[in-house]
């Protein structure tokens, strides 16, 4: 079983890589995606979006 992403993690890597490195928003999800084992920002937020769906995750 995958354990959900970090989502505090992934914004934080995000913010720093948008606003020290220079990155566009998009990028920078980017960066924070690959660095939890996802291929783009699109495969972690839609990963996410299943497991909300899909596993009931609570509210």
């Amino acid at each position: 079983m995958m354990v959900p992403p970090d989502i505090e993690a992934f914004e934080e890597r995000a913010a720093i890589a948008e606003f020290d490195g220079g990155l566009t928003r998009a990028e920078a999800e980017d960066v924070a995606a690959r660095d939890q084992g996802f291929i783009s920002a699109q495969y972690y937020w839609q990963w996410l979006a299943d497991y909300v769906v899909n596993k009931g995750y609570p509210r």
